[in-house]
């Protein structure tokens, strides 16, 4: 397996588990999308993706419904991907994604994090070339072998496709996700969910007790309303249940 496969399974359900937060989350990226190519989902790629993705947490059809007739209207905001790069303490790079619509606070708060967790706000360019920015999609497994659907689709740009308990992922670089999604419809395969990552090219292992310094720094920004995720090099700690 793949470096794909191990981030997947590291990470696995261990942020993003609070739904309001991403109940609040898939409501900025349904506004991204209607503002970037229209409320018809038939027409936009990128709303038809978001609404697979909410569908994949329980959100209600009546809240999606909502917030593409509320991003419709020309008096909404529109929210900006805007990326911050820094450390955490004990060397570990970190990159946080956040989709704002007031960039002066964005800033002030990702800044105040870094600071009250010891860690170091760096500069544009800083630590994003740690990670590959990477596309993903998950597909009912049921009458698909991960390992032939591979072979199909690397000519589509997937780089990995493996098993996920009863699903399929496949992962790819981030600029095919339109030919993969676009291939997949065409095969009639139902998309359950997709997305993008940042995934680390080198993890660094830490103590318990310094994993617990960055994660102090990690909480405080996903806990922060205008953060989408939280990226970082620490190999993950396993926590015993």
């Amino acid at each position: 397996m793949g470096r794909a496969f191990e981030f997947r399974k590291a990470r696995k359900m261990k942020r993003w588990s609070a739904m309001a937060k991403a109940f609040t989350r898939i409501g900025k990226d349904i506004v991204m999308a209607v503002k970037e190519g229209g409320p018809d989902p038939d027409a936009n790629s990128r709303l038809r993706a978001v609404i697979q993705n909410a569908k994949s947490i329980n959100m209600p059809k009546e809240n999606v419904e909502r917030a593409i007739k509320r991003a419709s209207d020309k008096s909404q905001g529109d929210y900006k991907i805007v990326m911050f790069e820094g450390y955490a303490p004990h060397g570990i790079a970190v990159l946080v994604e956040t989709a704002t619509d007031n960039n002066n606070r964005t800033v002030a708060n990702v800044r105040m994090h870094f600071s009250k967790a010891d860690g170091n706000l760096g500069t544009s360019g800083s630590v994003e070339f740690m990670f590959d920015h990477t596309c993903n999609f998950r597909i009912h497994a049921e009458g698909l072998d991960p390992e032939e659907l591979e072979l199909e689709l690397i000519d589509f740009g997937a780089e990995e496709v493996f098993q996920d308990e009863d699903d399929i992922l496949i992962y790819a670089p981030f600029e095919n996700f339109g030919s993969i999604q676009k291939e997949l419809e065409h095969r009639n395969i139902e998309i359950l969910s997709s997305g993008f990552e940042r995934i680390p090219q080198v993890t660094k292992k830490l103590s318990e007790e310094e994993a617990a310094d960055v994660e102090k720094l990690l909480d405080r920004l996903e806990e922060d309303d205008d953060v989408q995720n939280v990226y970082h090099t620490m190999e993950e700690v396993m926590h015993e249940e």
